[in-house]
C-alpha cells in the first residue's frame, strides 16, 4: 500500500496574491491611470483625509482588482472586499459599512450587479457619509440615519453601462477606464511573473507568449504556468519547443484564438459562405450560446479585424480568410 501524496498550498496557485504587484513601480502599464490616481491618493493622505470614491472599468483581467489593492496600501489603510452579487439586502450592505474604520477602502467587484433598492441605501453613505435604515413598514415606519466612518468606496465593472447615472455620478475621485496591453507590456509581465514563479526564460519567449494573451495580463500569467507545467514534466527549462507544444495543447494559435473563436470563424466561412449570417444562426450551428458569442468570442475577433458586425448579420472579413487558411 502506498503513501498517499502530502499537498501543500502552491505558492503560485493563487494568481492574485502571489503574481499580484505590491507596488505602483510594479504595476505595469495602464500610464495614465496610474498616474492620476497616484496624484489623487497622495493628495488625500496628505491631507489625512479618507480618498474620493474611484470607479473602475474595462474588460476582465486587466488588474481593476490590483489597482484597488494598491490604492489602498498607498492610503495606508485597511481593505475590505466583498461584490455586487453577494449583496442581497440592504442588512448586509449596513453590516459591512458600520464595520469598517475611519478610512478604510471598501472594494465592490461587479458593482454594476448590484439591486436598485442597494444602490439606493448606498447614494447617501456615499455622499453624506450616513446610511438611512427603515424600520418597521406601513405608518408606524420610521428612518434611522447612522453615521459612518470616513470611508473610500473603490468599484469595478465590466460593464459600466449598467450603473444608473445616479450612481455613476457619486464617484468623485473619477472613474476610470482600463485600456488593454501592448505586447510589449505584457512580456514585461511575463518576465516579472516567470521570475516569481522561479521559471527562467529569455525575453523573446516571453514575447512568443504575449502575442497569444488576447492583451490581458491574466490570460498572460495563465499561459506563463501552463508552460511551466510542462517544463516541469519534460525536467527541462522553458524553450520555445515547450511554449509551442502548450499553445498546440491548449488549441491556441498564432494571434491568440483557441478553438471555440476558429469554430465561429469557420462556420461563417465555410457554412455561410463568409456571411452576413445572424447570431441565432452561428450559435446552432457551432453549439454555444448567443451571450457566450456575442460577450466572449465576439469582441476579441472584431478587435483583431476578423469579424464584422453589420445590420444584417456578421461577415468574416479578408483576413480572417486568410488566417484560417495559415492555420
Amino acid at each position: 500500500m502506498t503513501d498517499s501524496p502530502t499537498f501543500t498550498r502552491d505558492g503560485a496557485s493563487n494568481l492574485d496574491q502571489t503574481l499580484r504587484p505590491n507596488s505602483w513601480e510594479e504595476y505595469i502599464g495602464q500610464p495614465k491611470t496610474k498616474e492620476n490616481l497616484r496624484i489623487l491618493l497622495t493628495a488625500a493622505r496628505e491631507r489625512g483625509h479618507a480618498a474620493e470614491h474611484i470607479l473602475l472599468y474595462g474588460p476582465p483581467g486587466l488588474g481593476k482588482t490590483t489597482l484597488a489593492h494598491l490604492i489602498s496600501k498607498t492610503l495606508g489603510t485597511n481593505m475590505r472586499t466583498t461584490s455586487g452579487p453577494a449583496i442581497e439586502r440592504v442588512g448586509d450592505l449596513a453590516a459591512i459599512l458600520t464595520n469598517l474604520s475611519p478610512g478604510d477602502v471598501l472594494f465592490i467587484d461587479e458593482i454594476h450587479r448590484l439591486s436598485k433598492s442597494i444602490e439606493e441605501v448606498l447614494y447617501p453613505a456615499m455622499e453624506s457619509g450616513v446610511l438611512d435604515i427603515i424600520i418597521g413598514k406601513g405608518p408606524s415606519a420610521r428612518t434611522v440615519q447612522l453615521e459612518l466612518p470616513p470611508f473610500t468606496l473603490v468599484a469595478a465593472t465590466t460593464r459600466i453601462s449598467l450603473l444608473s447615472s445616479p450612481l455613476r455620478s457619486r464617484f468623485s475621485g473619477g472613474t476610470f477606464r482600463l485600456e488593454f496591453y501592448s505586447d510589449e507590456e505584457l512580456a514585461q509581465i511575463l518576465e516579472r511573473s516567470a521570475e516569481l514563479l522561479a521559471v527562467p526564460a529569455n525575453k523573446e519567449l516571453f514575447l512568443d507568449i504575449a502575442t497569444r494573451c488576447r492583451a490581458t495580463p491574466r490570460t498572460a500569467n495563465y499561459l506563463l504556468k501552463r508552460c511551466r507545467d510542462l517544463a516541469q514534466l519534460d525536467q527541462c527549462e522553458l524553450s520555445k519547443d515547450i511554449v509551442d507544444r502548450t499553445f498546440e495543447l491548449l488549441e491556441i494559435d498564432r494571434l491568440g484564438l483557441n478553438a471555440p473563436d476558429r469554430a465561429v470563424l469557420l462556420t461563417i466561412i465555410d457554412k455561410f459562405g463568409g456571411g452576413p449570417v445572424g447570431l441565432n444562426t452561428i450559435a446552432a450551428a457551432t453549439g454555444e450560446e448567443q451571450s457566450t458569442i456575442e460577450d466572449v468570442i465576439e469582441p476579441y475577433l472584431i478587435r483583431q479585424g476578423l469579424l464584422e458586425r453589420t445590420p444584417r448579420g456578421r461577415i468574416a472579413s479578408p483576413q480572417a480568410y486568410s488566417h484560417i487558411e495559415k492555420s
